[in-house]
Order: C-alpha cells, then sequence, then structure tokens
C-alpha cells in the first residue's frame, strides 16, 4: 500500500495558488510531498508556455528535475491524449524521450491506449493502466495486458458516492473474473477524494492525494498545498 502524490494534473494555473507548473516548483513541491509521506509521483510535465506537454524537451526537463529533487523516487508521467491532441505526435513524443519515468499512466477508454502501451514497453518505461469504466476493464483484460502492468489505476470520475462505488466494485469484478492479479491504486475526483481515499485504506489498496485530484481536505478545507492533502492521507492509513 502506498500514497501516491498526483501534484498538477491538468488543473489551470488559478485552480490553487500553490499548484506547481515549471520543472523547479514541481520538484521543490514533490520533495515536500514525499517527506509529508508519499511513496511516488504522478506528475503532468508542461512547457514554457504552462501547457501540459509530452514533448521531449518538457517532459526531459522536468523528469531530470524530479531525479535530482527526489532521488531513488519512483516518477509517473500521464500519456493523455488529449496532452497532445494527436496519437501520432503523442508515440512520436514518446519514442523522443531521452530521461525516461518509471512508468506512465495510459487511459484504456482512449482508442490509441494499446499503441501507446506497446510504445512505453518498448522503452522499458512501466505501465498503469487506467481504468474509469468496466469497459476499460474489459478492454484491459481482451488486450492481454492485464498480466504485464506495472499495477491497475482504479480512477472514478463519478461525483454521487454511490455511483462511484459501484462503478468501482464493477472494475473490480472484471478484474476478478478475468484473473488480473496486479496492485491496484484506487482514487476518487473532487467530491470522491477522501471517501476512495477511506475505502483503499480499507481494502488494503494505494491511493493518491494531490492538487490533480482535489484540493480541499478530509474537514473541508482548503489545503495550503499537496504536502498538506499527502500528510492528511497518511493519517487515514495509519488509523486504519
Amino acid at each position: 500500500m502506498i500514497v501516491q502524490a498526483c501534484i498538477n494534473g491538468a488543473r489551470p494555473a488559478d485552480f490553487h495558488p500553490a499548484l506547481p507548473l515549471d520543472p523547479e516548483a514541481i520538484a521543490r513541491d514533490a520533495a515536500a510531498s514525499i517527506a509529508a509521506g508519499a511513496a511516488e509521483l504522478h506528475v503532468h510535465a508542461r512547457g514554457a508556455d504552462g501547457r501540459e506537454s509530452l514533448a521531449p524537451e518538457a517532459m526531459d526537463r522536468t523528469v531530470a528535475a524530479l531525479r535530482r529533487g527526489c532521488p531513488g523516487t519512483l516518477i509517473g508521467v500521464s500519456t493523455g491524449a488529449w496532452i497532445e491532441k494527436d496519437d501520432l505526435r503523442r508515440l512520436v513524443a514518446i519514442s523522443g524521450w531521452r530521461e525516461l519515468p518509471d512508468y506512465a499512466s495510459v487511459n484504456l477508454s482512449e482508442a490509441a491506449a494499446p499503441m501507446v502501451m506497446e510504445s512505453l514497453r518498448q522503452r522499458g518505461i512501466g505501465i498503469e493502466a487506467g481504468l474509469a469504466s468496466v469497459a476499460d476493464a474489459e478492454r484491459l483484460a481482451g488486450l492481454d495486458h492485464g498480466g504485464r502492468v506495472l499495477r491497475v489505476l482504479i480512477e472514478i470520475s463519478e461525483q454521487t458516492l454511490d455511483e462511484a462505488f459501484a462503478v468501482a466494485d464493477g472494475i473490480e469484478k472484471v478484474l476478478q473474473r478475468a484473473g488480473i492479479r496486479r496492485s491496484i491504486l484506487l482514487h476518487g475526483e473532487n467530491a470522491t477524494v477522501w471517501p476512495f481515499v477511506e475505502r483503499a485504506a480499507a481494502r488494503k489498496l494505494s491511493t493518491r492525494v494531490g492538487l490533480e485530484d482535489g484540493k480541499e481536505l478530509p474537514d473541508a478545507s482548503v489545503a495550503d498545498g499537496n504536502a498538506a492533502l499527502v500528510a492528511a492521507a497518511v493519517g487515514v492509513y495509519r488509523r486504519a
């Protein structure tokens, strides 16, 4: 079980005053999150214009800064289709990375997911299979990648708690039925962040928190930043 810090995501600069966007700010924030108890990092690299980017110049600068600031810590990145908005450009970018992350998240809902997974595998980069629906889980099983991914990321966007839990239960049932026995990282978003942290801790699964998923602490107050969110999640696991 780990708490992963999801540092920034696709959030706009005005989402939170402490949202880190440039490589050095990301590295400083990541180091603080590790000190607060995070075991791994998930980041979205940004280009010089502040926008998300998979381009080698943006990714290499970000990963290198994290290696310097957080030595020995596993680093994960996103490969979301919305970042480059072109599948060929996404694949070309991945092939050009020089500073390699340890793993990358791939959304199984995206048409090009199999190609992205194979591109990452050829570079020796671990795959965090992102499942947001039962259909995503069934696709993972059908692609025969279930046994070859680093972990399964169950990421729930539904904001009604009963619906969110139902989707998560459905995904887990598909994984069990398909015999996919990989570690699971479970997380919600915005209104469901803390219910899913509690659920993950109770079930001895990993979770993640950070400004990518939400900015509020369990008491609904706005956190100072990622480190405060991580510390709160670590507290949930200790109590569990």
